[in-house]
């Protein structure tokens, strides 16, 4: 009986080395996991800030093509009337 407690002592006592032993590394871990976090939020931020510039550039480019549309309407549609006009013989 002594035999057998002696050997579930020991058993116990490898298993709390082992549970040490990942708890290292599990705390290594989590210094590794904060690094990587740390670089991939400066990595997305970045990109934020550059697709930020980007798409106020697209704003910016979408407002000057519609004022070239709308004068391009304008324009056709004063083509339209004048061929029309010219047409029905009003002018």
């Amino acid at each position: 009986m002594e035999a057998r407690i002696a050997r579930l002592e020991s058993d116990v006592a490898h298993i709390r080395t082992d549970i040490a032993e990942v708890k290292i590394d599990l705390r290594r871990l989590e210094t590794k996991v904060d690094n990587v976090n740390q670089t991939l939020s400066g990595k997305v931020d970045s990109v934020n800030h550059a697709l930020s510039g980007k798409i106020d550039s697209l704003k910016d480019e979408i407002a000057s093509a519609k004022i070239w549309a709308l004068v391009l309407y304008i324009t056709l549609a004063a083509g339209m009337f004048g061929t029309m006009a010219r047409g029905f013989g009003w002018l």
